[in-house]
């Protein structure tokens, strides 16, 4: 609703109606002391606003308090206005939501053979009797389980303990490299490995370490006995740290130099004025930066502690013997799924499942209270 225009008198006119001198205190034509009737009007209007609230605060008049506004007119949005609004980014999401119920939520129903004498050959899914926890009593009661169990785990520890400080170490190295060009080169270098396949990882530490490799052949030239680390079981679990180090540092470096490049620079040079050197810096700004990424990253890892590369071990397990290489994954393989036994397989993929579960939340209680977030926060 307009207000009300208010009528002026002519400004060259007093109230008793005598011509007011030109130029006077009263008046000013140019806008600075004359006050129009569009002036009033505002000056009105923001005065009724200071006195009844800010629009949608729900205050009345005698200055009492009562609902907020709500719905469509305080700004808000029914779902089906936001669909209607969001629709072209739904239609995209919608085939990547396909496949990720096609391949992976899909397949859980599948697990119901764990309860199962399966037959995949006569009887299938429908037609295999139910046999409860009779599988999962097989597993707790086979020793061999157990022992590739702590195998697994000893491996997962060794690698925990030798992998995953060196990205962090080539990160900061990376990090105080001054020139650009020279930080992109070593980067991709180091990066580069991720894309080889375990293949090419393994044929390569083949031709360096092997009996016939590149190290033995120069201990034999120079008089020293020659030696095979691919084959010694006693060095299986350093060798395949080795490899994971060399295939997917790169990847670790990528995250933490991400992590790096949000540390406000200003921390640096306050430590600096303050006289702290290079190590000091390091210790006192880099490493708390960067303590919330390794928290979440180590979260993580121990969650996948029985997941360890499946092809990496098959690729070597014979070279080295079962005792030595034998994992989780590459014992459900022989024993379950090569032999057709699949409800003891997928039993013991539901147990792997249940324990790196555990892992997890275990792991993420003691992030939080070591003062981090971990996966997620805490409430």
């Amino acid at each position: 609703m307009k207000p009300r225009a208010t009528v002026t008198t002519d400004p060259d006119r007093t109230s008793d109606g005598a011509d007011a001198p030109a130029g006077g205190d009263g008046e000013d034509r140019d806008g600075s002391g004359t006050r129009t009737a569009r002036s009033r009007a505002i000056g009105t209007r923001r005065s009724r606003t200071a006195r009844s609230g800010p629009a949608g605060s729900g205050t009345s008049k005698n200055g009492r308090k009562g609902r907020p506004a709500t719905g469509p007119q305080a700004g808000g949005i029914t779902w089906r206005q936001r669909l209607r609004r969001d629709r072209t980014l739904v239609l995209m999401t919608l085939p990547a939501i396909g496949l990720l119920l096609l391949f992976n939520y899909v397949p859980l129903l599948g697990n119901i053979v764990a309860f199962q004498d399966y037959d995949v050959y006569d009887l299938g899914i429908t037609g295999s009797p139910f046999v409860g926890f009779d599988n999962f009593t097989r597993i707790f009661q086979d020793y061999r389980f157990w022992e590739v169990l702590i195998n697994t785990l000893v491996i997962f520890v060794t690698q925990l303990v030798l992998f995953f400080p060196i990205p962090i170490a080539i990160a900061l190295l990376v990090n105080t490299i001054m020139s650009a060009r020279v930080r992109a080169w070593v980067q991709a270098v180091v990066y580069l490995p991720h894309f080889f396949s375990w293949v090419l990882v393994v044929t390569v530490f083949q031709q360096m370490f092997g009996g016939a490799g590149l190290v033995a052949q120069w201990a034999r030239e120079h008089g020293h006995e020659g030696f095979d680390l691919m084959t010694n079981p006693g060095f299986f679990k350093f060798l395949v740290s080795a490899q994971a180090v060399w295939k997917d540092a790169g990847w670790g470096v990528i995250v933490f130099l991400a992590a790096l490049a949000a540390v406000n620079t200003d921390l640096y040079e306050a430590a600096a004025v303050d006289g702290a050197g290079r190590w000091r810096r390091m210790w006192h700004v880099t490493l708390p930066a960067l303590r919330p990424v390794i928290a979440l990253l180590l979260v993580l890892r121990v969650g996948s502690a029985l997941n360890l590369d499946f092809e990496q071990i098959l690729l070597q397990r014979d070279q080295v013997g079962a005792g030595a290489s034998e994992i989780l994954d590459t014992y459900i393989w022989w024993t379950g799924i090569k032999t057709g036994d699949f409800g003891y397989a997928a039993a013991a993929g539901i147990f792997k499942g249940l324990f790196s579960v555990a892992m997890v939340l275990g792991a993420n209680k003691v992030a939080h209270m070591l003062g981090e977030q971990g996966v997620y926060s805490k409430k």
